[in-house]
């Protein structure tokens, strides 16, 4: 098959998220089974940076295209990736695919690829990874942008990909027939985790004392993400149940919110008990996950992070959020959920894991192991691979 892979950021970029780690590892499954991949992507390396590459790229036997972004700055302000140069590259190399795979919903590149896609006849799969909901900035022109393009997006894909039935009832409110929805959830490169930094690598960097439990947030410093909630909960767990031991880490690039995150901070007198690291390396996030005596992912809205199944394949136990997609993938993989926002309760869930061992290491190793059976990069592969099939020869008749 001829696949081209369509994503606003690519590896390097994983500043902006799973997204990019998810297209780049679907690719390269898909390459590695001899089918020919292209990619088209933007130059942005992170909010701020370019990557300046001017011509494809072979990456894992992918060929990568890394459009120029029109303004870094309108990145940052409205998370638009605008690539006036890609019109020309979908007119001109479209017909030549069997099959698309769009990543992410409200984007520029979607725009073109839909309206040539039409014109050509060339089939395509949408994968939106959770971005349906009118969750944070920008509400009133996602509303215009599903008005004018959104609907028609999703109502002329040949199959939409959800990431588990969460996302699956957001396609259905949205009008698509349930008959073109199929679920795949996000899986990862386990080969990544089989050798992980040396045990104390990232407390030797940071200057953490050895001794020191880390409860651990990986992600981006946003509203939605429910930071707040756990700095809240980690100052109660000091104050009221008097874990003096124990530091809160977080770790990830800030997308607006991190100032309110140290106001906080310094209200509730944390300053010297949480470590803000920043963006950091994936061999540092990987070093993260592995000096860590527990994840929290307390979010407010979630559909299917990444941080979970990578936590588990560090072989460490998971606390997370009652919600949507967090909660259907907790009670699969493993893991302690808590009720949105109840501080309290967190604080109680984080007491015990830290101090009893035994059931904090038999959560870790259940949920090890069933990611290992349930969510390898290779078997997400395969059902795309069945996905893509099915399309070109339905798109043949």
């Amino acid at each position: 098959m001829k696949i081209l892979i369509v994503s606003p950021s690519f590896m390097p970029a994983y500043a902006f998220g799973g997204v990019p780690r998810v297209a780049y590892d679907i690719g390269k499954q898909l390459a590695k089974r001899n089918h020919q991949v292209v990619v088209f992507t933007t130059d942005a390396r992170d909010p701020y940076s370019r990557m300046r590459i001017d011509k494809p790229v072979m990456l894992d036997e992918m060929a990568v295209y890394y459009f120029r972004n029109l303004s870094m700055k309108l990145v940052r302000s409205t998370n638009l990736f605008l690539t006036p140069a890609l019109f020309s590259a979908v007119k001109k190399s479209l017909s030549n695919f069997d099959i698309v795979h769009l990543h992410e919903f409200r984007t520029f590149q979607n725009v073109v690829v839909h309206y040539y896609a039409k014109r050509l006849k060339v089939p395509y799969i949408l994968q939106v990874h959770g971005q349906i909901p009118f969750m944070g900035k920008k509400e009133s022109l996602k509303k215009i942008y599903d008005l004018t393009v959104g609907y028609r997006l999703l109502q002329d894909a040949s199959s939409l990909v959800a990431l588990n039935q969460y996302e699956s009832k957001q396609y259905k409110r949205m009008g698509v027939n349930k008959n073109e929805i199929v679920v795949v959830p996000n899986g990862i490169d386990l080969s990544r985790y089989e050798r992980l930094p040396p045990s104390g690598a990232f407390k030797q960097k940071f200057g953490i004392d050895r001794e020191k439990k880390i409860i651990l947030f990986l992600g981006r410093i946003a509203y939605q993400k429910g930071v707040d909630i756990l700095v809240k909960a980690y100052a109660y767990l000091v104050d009221n149940l008097k874990v003096s031991n124990s530091l809160l880490v977080l770790v990830g690039p800030d997308n607006g919110y991190l100032n309110e995150i140290r106001t906080l901070i310094n209200i509730l007198n944390l300053k010297d008990k949480v470590l803000i690291t920043g963006r950091v390396s994936v061999q540092e996030k990987l070093s993260a996950l592995n000096d860590a005596d527990v994840l929290v992912l307390p979010s407010r809205y979630e559909a299917f992070p990444m941080t979970i199944l990578e936590a588990f394949a560090c072989g460490k136990p998971v606390v997370a959020s009652r919600i949507g997609g967090l909660e259907e993938i907790i009670k699969k993989v493993g893991g302690i959920l808590f009720e949105p926002e109840n501080i309290q309760q967190l604080s109680f869930i984080l007491y015990n894991l830290l101090n009893n061992y035994d059931d904090s290491a038999k959560i870790a190793l259940a949920g090890k192991n069933f990611v290992k059976e349930n969510f390898s990069i290779q078997a997400v592969a395969d059902k795309l691979e069945r996905i893509y099939e099915e399309t070109i020869e339905a798109s043949k008749k």
